[in-house]
């Protein structure tokens, strides 16, 4: 397995504005297609207005289809033409687990 962790940082004031958008219009959309979520999470303490979000594959060559699907659905698409604007930086890590992590 593969966990693609990704953290976007909004600019000040746009954090709320993307979860009550993400929530109702693409969450769906983006399990649909990317199938498993293992966490969504927002920043509490330390750098600010970042959602974290973590997503399974059993590979890379699975990942890179199923984002492919993703980008390919006109929903997701006109999603993130409203999102765009709100956010300031954007890193994605790709995390493999170590022999005896629980997530395999």
């Amino acid at each position: 397995m593969i966990l693609d962790h990704r953290t976007y940082t909004f600019k000040p004031g746009q954090l709320a504005p993307f979860l009550k958008l993400y929530e109702p219009q693409a969450l769906q959309i983006q399990i649909s297609h990317l199938g498993n979520l293992v966490g969504y999470f927002i920043s509490d303490i330390g750098p600010l207005n970042q959602a974290v979000h973590i997503w399974g594959y059993t590979s890379m060559q699975e990942r890179e289809e199923r984002r492919e699907r993703l980008w390919a659905d006109p929903r997701w698409l006109e999603f993130a033409q409203q999102v765009y604007p709100m956010i300031e930086a954007q890193e994605n890590k790709i995390l493999k687990p170590a022999a005896f992590s629980p997530i395999r």
